[in-house]
């Protein structure tokens, strides 16, 4: 039994083997399903019901007179190690030591269980695909891999060839030597504090590979945001990491829903399934899933977060809904599995001040890595920001105007706004007006080919020895990653974060004095449905109208850290109801949160009609068949674009094969387009919409649906050129 103390709960207390078994048998039974519901949210005790069932529907009997007796000895050797009970005892107990409230002791033992699970299923899809398919066993390093130091030296070699040019240069320097510095502290949570351009991917790849040489760690997970900017960072850590000869994803490993079919090959896809890689680029919606999402395939990748490095890019863009449960699961795994995590960006969005009660990132001491981050945030002022704003608003004419006359002004200019219906009027204004001076769009309305062969155009131009004009209107997904540099940006109001990532595509590399960013409040973007970013414009207008006024003209202060601060505090005071990811009866059977179903799950413990004999009361079924890492009640279509594009319509449309309806699928990922119904039910009413082959669900757009310089739109925007098939 546990020490009884004041600080323990009395489910610490009552901690003894019946936990571990009740653990174990919930792994064993969910191994099919995922982890099952213990009691689901009306009240029904299903873990009772499942380890009572009689043995005419288990086979109980059978299946235990006819295993191998190696197993049964095996089996009951584990089961009679008395430090199978007292690791789970240990475990429990440092949990209730660390924590006070009983849903997050509860949330964390939750967890635990999810680790094991996670453990069982990679163990069994494994031997079974390696029965099956004794080639995919050949594939798998089993964690052998070239070692820390052989990597970190590739880096230090890489880096020592950056040229040094200006004091941009030099800064980002600095940073990878803080990081560098930084390294040697034990694990835990740390911050990466650094202005955008400050070189925040490969300075936080050097803490990465050299704390984990340091501690002896497993891997590193690089956990990014955005499929549109992984792969480009994860080929400029590639091109460092494995040399030439190397075999191909041998150290980086990427895994995300944007891969081409060129980098995925065989052997990546076997060791997708597990992050079986010292380097794994992936997504915060894959790191979400394989901690919170349901069945068995995410899952399987949890117990490879522990003992593991893990970096978030871009913090700041974790969904609201979400931050307690990933403040939870990150004190999980470093308290509990002895993995660090690293939060980088410009913008920390204080998840360690944050509701305590429920959930908050527990910080190191000393956790941010740079030492002076507002002297470093002064020395890599490139831009000036105005607040410019005007009494009703700037209508989309006065914002194109802007536009031109600063391009005019500083060679080129960036407009970013909130909206697809915005930057499309403003792009249409500026390219009637501009003259000769290229004008360019871009939108998730935009295939991710069409996105990055228009973005590949752009840079050429400001790329050249001497630069010509351009004007690029964008929604905000140009503001985290990608690499470019602007003389001017315009920014339509919206919260500090993007406003500050927006800057930093202005005077990236410091090649001008000073680079000019404009915000403006457009008097005709509309954001009743996009509740996210019209919370953040709120709390950035509240900062903006005590820091500088409400008179236009005025001066902003991006790179001052107290300013940013504030603006967190505003934007999560008014949102902190939404942090314990709220959920109706329509997805959960009734109204709750998912932090309480993971934890206490008061409310269906409390319709029992007597009070369940076991210790874990989760609806865990219930709780990930409701979570959704990113609200987006879209629907993907696949669009012409390109003779590429036009291609795979017209294959997916003649293949009958599963296996090449697959293929083409993966394929078809660079040309498709997430479409909401708003949208998917203009696109039917006018029959731009069809299926590739019945039944399948698979869609296509028309071509003449379809523009060459905005993407998919519900009208016809070209000739009326029908794609035949």
């Amino acid at each position: 039994m546990l020490v009884n103390d004041r600080r323990t709960s009395a489910f610490a207390q009552s901690a003894d083997e019946s936990v571990a078994a009740q653990i174990l048998a919930l792994c064993i039974a969910s191994h099919h399903s995922g982890l099952i519901d213990c009691v689901d949210p009306d009240g029904t005790d299903k873990f009772s019901r499942r380890m009572l069932k009689v043995d005419s529907e288990s086979h109980y009997d059978e299946a235990r007179s006819r295993a191998e007796r190696l197993v049964i000895e095996r089996s009951r050797k584990l089961l009679d190690d008395p430090n199978l009970v007292s690791c789970v005892q240990q475990i429990i107990l440092k949990v209730c030591e660390n924590d006070q409230n009983e849903t997050i002791r509860r949330y964390m033992i939750g967890l635990l269980a999810r680790f094991l699970f996670s453990c069982l299923i990679d163990a069994d899809r494994t031997d079974t695909a390696d029965f099956t398919r004794p080639s995919s066993a050949t594939l798998r390093p089993h964690g052998r891999y070239d070692g820390w130091d052989t990597l970190a030296n590739r880096l230090e070699r890489s880096l020592e060839e950056f040229p040094c040019k200006n004091n941009v240069d030099e800064l980002r320097r600095q940073v990878a030597a803080r990081c560098m510095d930084a390294s040697d502290r034990s694990k835990g949570v740390f911050t990466l504090t650094v202005p955008t351009g400050g070189g925040k991917t490969l300075a936080s790849l050097r803490f990465a590979l050299n704390h984990a040489a340091r501690w002896k760690m497993d891997r590193v997970i690089y956990v990014i945001p955005y499929t549109s900017i992984i792969d480009q960072n994860a080929d400029v850590v590639r091109k460092i990491l494995e040399p030439e000869g190397s075999e191909f994803s041998s150290i980086v490993l990427e895994h995300h829903s944007n891969l081409t079919p060129v980098k995925e090959t065989w052997r990546s896809k076997v060791l997708s399934e597990t992050w079986d890689a010292p380097v794994v680029f992936t997504t915060t919606v894959q790191l979400l899933e394989s901690l919170f999402g349901g069945g068995t395939r995410s899952v399987r990748r949890m117990h490879q977060l522990a003992n593991a490095v893990l970096i978030f890019d871009e913090v700041q863009t974790l969904p609201v809904r979400c931050v307690h449960l990933f403040n939870n699961a990150m004190n999980f795994l470093v308290e509990e599995c002895g993995s660090s995590v690293l939060l980088c960006t410009a913008t920390q969005p204080l998840l360690h001040d944050v509701d305590k009660s429920k959930g908050a990132l527990r910080l190191r001491g000393d956790a941010e890595l740079m030492r002076d981050v507002p002297s470093l945030f002064t020395g890599l002022k490139r831009v000036e920001a105005l607040y410019c704003r005007k009494p009703g608003g700037w209508t989309y004419t006065e914002a194109a105007g802007l536009a031109i006359s600063e391009m005019q002004a500083c060679g080129s200019s960036l407009v970013v706004v909130n909206t697809k219906a915005a930057a499309r009027s403003i792009f249409e204004l500026c390219r009637a007006d501009a003259g000769s001076v290229p004008v360019f769009h871009l939108s998730t309305s935009m295939c991710p080919a069409h996105r990055k062969r228009t973005l590949r155009k752009i840079c050429r131009l400001l790329k050249r020895k001497h630069p010509r004009p351009v004007i690029c209107v964008s929604t905000q997904l140009i503001e985290a990653g990608v690499d470019i540099d602007f003389g001017a940006v315009i920014r339509s109001l919206a919260g500090l974060d993007s406003i500050t990532q927006a800057a930093g595509r202005c005077n990236r590399h410091g090649k001008r004095e000073i680079g000019h960013v404009r915000i403006i409040n457009l008097a005709e973007e509309f954001l009743h449905s996009l509740k996210d970013i019209q919370a953040g414009q709120e709390a950035a207008q509240r900062v903006l109208d005590e820091y500088v006024g409400s008179e236009g003209g005025q001066v902003i202060d991006l790179q001052n850290p107290e300013i940013i601060r504030r603006y967190f505090q505003y934007y999560f005071f008014s949102r902190a109801k939404e942090m314990d990811y709220p959920v109706d009866s329509k997805r959960a059977e009734r109204d709750d949160t998912l932090l309480n179903m993971l934890g206490e799950n008061l409310m269906a413990v409390n319709e029992c009609r007597m009070p369940p004999p076991f210790h874990l009361r989760q609806s865990f079924m219930t709780a990930a068949d409701a979570f959704e890492a990113i609200e987006a009640p879209s629907q993907g279509v696949i669009v012409p674009y390109s003779k590429a594009g036009e291609d795979i319509i017209a294959e997916l449309c003649s293949a009958f094969e599963i296996k090449k309806q697959f293929s083409l699928l993966k394929r078809s990922q660079q040309f498709s387009v997430n479409v909401f119904p708003n949208v998917m039910r203009t696109l039917q009413h006018a029959q731009a919409l069809h299926e590739a082959q019945e039944g399948t669900g698979i869609l296509y757009l028309e071509k003449r649906f379809y523009s060459e310089e905005f993407g998919l739109s519900g009208t016809v925007t070209g000739d009326m050129e029908m794609l035949h098939v």
